[in-house]
């Protein structure tokens, strides 16, 4: 058994709900089925503009499925309210763009405002004994900087890896990985990854040293449209083992 956990982010269940507004397919009903089939706890984004999960679907998750909860969200007052109201086991704040179609990449820690409002979630979140996450590129500054502000973990975003083409570009950019990791750990807080992760680039990722979990979703429920959901969560639970 891999000792790299699998967070199924299950955000795209709801895009393809909200595309109908109506309750089918159910991202409960999905976390159900992405639990028996090997993931260790359940990842959801609640964005400012609620374009796939609902803050009604974090509250069933949280009284429907025993499972561990992984909130995505933006660093603001309503984001840091809805955290404390639902109590998820844990929270990765993630930058937020209007328009953007997907996160860009990591936090901008070199931004003051940021940092303060980066800061005032931390507390606001750890005082009530959730764990917290920073999103951030593979960069030592911002790395130091989520330590000194209190992050419990960093999850390091690996767009750039992901989207790197060529052997040559690919090692370059999985080695950024591999330094910002040593610092990660030499800095005592938990080591994650994702973004961009798939099938035929997980593998190295994986094998990173005190990498403890991976949160992976549109490339799991892109392979579940053609192999159904309990599939595609095994198959990747298989690969990082």
């Amino acid at each position: 058994m891999s000792d790299v956990k699998l967070g199924v982010n299950l955000d795209h269940i709801a895009t393809l709900r909200q595309a109908r507004m109506i309750s089918n397919p159910d991202p409960i009903e999905a976390a159900r089925v992405a639990l028996t089939s090997g993931a260790d706890m359940i990842v959801m984004h609640i964005r400012g503009d609620r374009r796939h999960m609902q803050e009604e679907d974090l509250e069933r998750m949280r009284k429907e499925v025993r499972c561990f909860i992984h909130l995505e969200m933006a660093a603001n007052d309503e984001m840091r309210n809805i955290a404390l109201k639902h109590k998820p086991d844990s929270v990765c704040i993630v930058p937020e763009k209007p328009g953007e179609l997907t996160t860009e990449g990591g936090l901008n820690l070199k931004d003051k405002s940021m940092v303060k409002e980066v800061e005032k979630t931390i507390k606001a979140l750890s005082d009530k004994g959730i764990e917290v996450s920073l999103f951030l590129d593979p960069n030592a500054d911002d790395i130091r900087t989520g330590y000194k502000i209190g992050a419990d973990t960093v999850e390091l975003c690996t767009k750039a890896y992901s989207e790197s083409w060529g052997k040559k570009n690919q090692a370059k950019e999985l080695e950024r990985l591999w330094i910002a990791s040593y610092l990660v750990k030499e800095l005592n807080m938990n080591l994650h990854s994702g973004h961009g992760l798939d099938y035929y680039n997980v593998r190295p990722v994986a094998q990173i040293e005190g990498m403890e979990c991976l949160n992976i979703g549109f490339s799991i429920i892109s392979r579940a449209v053609f192999v159904g959901l309990k599939t595609a969560v095994s198959q990747m639970k298989e690969i990082i083992g």
